[in-house]
């Protein structure tokens, strides 16, 4: 099962590193900056072709459809065919596809690939977290010996200063932060040890349900900012991390 949705991600990260013109393929969706290309629309057909005709039990709910399906209920694909488009429109080379499957609400497989690094991190429920095939884990590092990346919710103006405070709180205990915007690889960061913490105020689920998994699955640990855990079904907050610097972050009480 694994093999067939790495092998779907890859292909589909070839799509991205074939564009071309990309600026002129650009529209806008609901909410400030929130672009989609011709390619994002391209690299979900794809994908939903390629999933369903290797699991044609499940249901598909991908970013770039109108209306979304249940992923609560049966075998489900949550799909983000370009994590961070505004990346991708940028020429930043720091975009992902981002493959989920849950059965009844629990994720159990889990493909994030950065096509431009040639990083495939994917995970099974049980079985672990890898990188090209190597096994990850995360750090061991506390908040005082860590570094944070964080999204600043750009689709919803109103979570700006939040965001910012919670940063500004976090950069006296931390060491430094990072600001890449892909949700899908600050999971991924921090689930090979690169980054200790990372934090959004609101983020739909095919944005962070594959890297979730591969936190969980590497030895971190991925909630909302209160601490409660992640919905599959609507929009929510996220704090993941390692589980030291994860448990300091609640404790501090920034995200309440």
């Amino acid at each position: 099962m694994l093999e067939k949705i790495e092998s779907a991600a890859r292909q589909a990260g070839q799509i991205l590193l074939s564009a071309q013109d990309i600026r002129n393929t650009v529209t806008e969706k609901e909410g400030v900056g929130n672009f989609v290309t011709q390619y994002d629309v391209k690299v979900q057909q794809f994908l939903r072709e390629q999933l369903l005709a290797a699991f044609p039990d499940a249901h598909f709910v991908g970013e770039e459809d109108t209306v979304h399906e249940d992923a609560l209920h049966g075998l489900a694909f949550i799909v983000d065919p370009i994590d961070c488009t505004a990346n991708f429109v940028r020429g930043m080379n720091h975009s992902a596809v981002s493959i989920a499957l849950a059965q009844d609400g629990e994720l159990f497989c889990g493909v994030v690939y950065n096509p431009y690094r040639d990083e495939l991190f994917s995970a099974n429920k049980g079985q672990g977290a890898f990188c090209n095939g190597q096994r990850i884990s995360v750090s061991s590092r506390t908040l005082s010996e860590g570094v944070f990346c964080f999204g600043t919710s750009p689709y919803d103006r109103s979570l700006r200063a939040r965001s910012l405070k919670i940063a500004g709180q976090l950069m006296e205990r931390m060491q430094d932060l990072r600001r890449f915007g892909s949700a899908a690889l600050d999971l991924t960061d921090i689930a090979c040890g690169r980054v200790e913490l990372g934090f959004e105020c609101i983020l739909q689920p095919w944005d962070f349900a594959a890297g979730a998994l591969i936190l969980s699955e590497a030895g971190g640990i991925a909630t909302q900012l209160d601490g409660s855990p992640l919905t599959l079904d609507r929009p929510c907050s996220i704090a993941s991390g390692n589980k030291k610097a994860h448990a300091e972050f609640l404790a501090l009480g920034l995200g309440l």
